[in-house]
């Protein structure tokens, strides 16, 4: 896979989750989900300008060998700050009717596949390029992937699993 390519498909894969997000901040019942479901859309933008101003200067250069220089990479949304976003996110706690928690669980279930399908594209075009390609997409590797744990950790909420962010609310077994 050429950078070229790369970038245009990953352009894609980043609309796409940008837009789940907007559809589900849309549909969620609380100003807390719609606050989150929000941020994440504008992360998504975010890696969308990045990935648009990298296609360009790509474009502009016309190099033959499809290499981008190494870009502003502060665009994107570290893992810290994805870290970050968990702290915030464990004291939320929803109680809702179950007919209500649906809607909002199947569309994050949506954007859930979404990312794990962005995740997938970033690992694999990270596996087919050169080291400066390389560079161009690792940082979105941690994102994504940090991404998903938020989205999990909403839906094991709502669907009342027992677990936040990996840790079990409460034990079956327990006396």
């Amino acid at each position: 896979m050429k950078v070229g390519q790369a970038i245009r498909t990953a352009i894609g894969y980043e609309t796409r989750v940008r837009d789940l997000y907007l559809e589900a901040a849309r549909q969620a019942t609380d100003e807390t989900g719609r606050r989150v479901l929000g941020l994440l859309a504008e992360e998504e933008q975010g890696h969308l300008d990045y990935l648009e101003q990298m296609l360009k200067r790509w474009q502009d250069r016309a190099q033959p060998d499809g290499v981008v220089d190494d870009g502003p990479h502060s665009r994107l949304p570290s893992a810290e700050r994805v870290r970050n976003s968990f702290e915030k996110l464990k004291n939320l706690r929803v109680e809702k009717p179950a007919e209500q928690r649906k809607g909002e669980v199947e569309i994050l279930k949506r954007v859930l596949q979404a990312e794990l399908e962005t995740s997938r594209f970033y690992k694999s075009t990270v596996e087919q390029l050169d080291e400066r390609g390389r560079k161009l997409f690792e940082p979105f590797i941690d994102i994504e992937e940090g991404h998903v744990a938020i989205v999990q950790a909403q839906i094991d909420s709502l669907t009342g699993l027992g677990f936040w962010f990996d840790v079990q609310e409460f034990d079956l077994e327990a006396g």
